[in-house]
């Protein structure tokens, strides 16, 4: 039944016409981050995004090689519907394994706008599909439900006494990942014969919380001018940026990383790099160092 309900999304989003859109509140455009959504409520597609690091996961330390994909199509101005997921290899040490990672489906919307004052909000409810992802990279989860709010502030309407903040914006994320199902069969590597194979896992809330610093080197050009709105969108454009990235899942220890990169933005097209930089670690299962993601959308 699976691949006909995701079938039957993807025409949905094929089919429905609406205007284009961007993420832009005045002068100020938020680009699309890595590690977490961004508030836009805009057309887009994102393939591919990949990731590559190393962290601890069930007893083991494991290498990821992600592909992550999402497509998202407006209903509204200010309303539509998408679809992500991602393709997974896992390096488990001894073993190598391969699948997908759970695939969901959400309602975004904004909820609210400054363009003045260069601020966005937005807020989704997803569903993440049961048993959507692969066992042999621990993502059999079962039916997941997917709140989340979203926002971007950018520097732009401070006073000429702080001009030299203006180029500066902030954007973050807050969303939850809560099982409706206690427990689940993943793969792991037991901790007594130390072999990997299928283990009972506990299904806890997640949170995932994250946030951005960018600068947005518009406001360095005279395409910008303190106290108006644009004539054109602030588009064609260099934005450096750092994120930082949470999950915290209940009764485990929050897992943290830095990611510092760069993004040039397009009219219709975002082209993003960044480096993995893990700020926690398990001192059983040393990390690391992170590897580069790549991003490329469509808008």
């Amino acid at each position: 039944m699976l691949p006909r309900r995701l079938l039957i999304v993807l025409a949905m989003l094929g089919g429905i016409h609406s205007a284009h859109a961007h993420g832009i509140a005045g002068n100020r455009f938020f680009p699309g981050t890595l590690s977490f959504d961004d508030p836009a409520v805009a057309d887009e597609a994102i393939v591919p995004n990949f990731a590559g690091f190393k962290r601890p996961v069930d007893g083991g330390n494991v290498v990821d090689n992600r592909f992550d994909w999402s497509f998202f199509r407006l209903l509204t101005p200010t309303l539509g519907i998408g679809v992500d997921g991602a393709w997974v290899h896992r390096n488990w040490g001894n073993a190598q394994r391969s699948g997908s990672d759970v695939t969901s489906l959400g309602l975004k919307g904004e909820v609210y706008r400054n363009d003045l004052h260069e601020t966005l909000v937005s807020a989704r409810l997803g569903w993440g599909i049961g048993h959507s992802g692969a066992q042999g990279i621990s993502a059999n989860a079962p039916d997941l439900l997917q709140p989340g709010i979203f926002f971007g502030k950018g520097f732009g309407d401070l006073p000429d006494g702080l001009a030299w903040l203006r180029p500066f914006g902030i954007t973050g994320a807050v969303t939850l990942d809560h099982p409706m199902t206690g427990s689940s069969i993943n793969f792991g590597i037991d901790p007594l014969a130390g072999q990997l194979g299928p283990m009972l896992t506990r299904n806890v809330d997640t949170l995932h919380w994250a946030f951005a610093l960018e600068f947005s080197t518009l406001y360095l050009t005279s395409r910008f001018t303190p106290g108006k709105l644009p004539k054109d969108e602030p588009l064609n454009q260099l934005v450096p940026l750092v994120e930082f990235s949470f999950d915290s899942s209940r009764g485990e220890k929050t897992v943290a990383t830095v990611n510092p990169g760069l993004s040039y933005v397009a009219v219709s097209w975002q082209l993003a790099a960044e480096a993995i930089v893990p700020l926690t670690a398990n001192p059983d299962v040393p990390l690391g160092p992170g590897r580069n993601c790549f991003y490329f959308s469509m808008r």
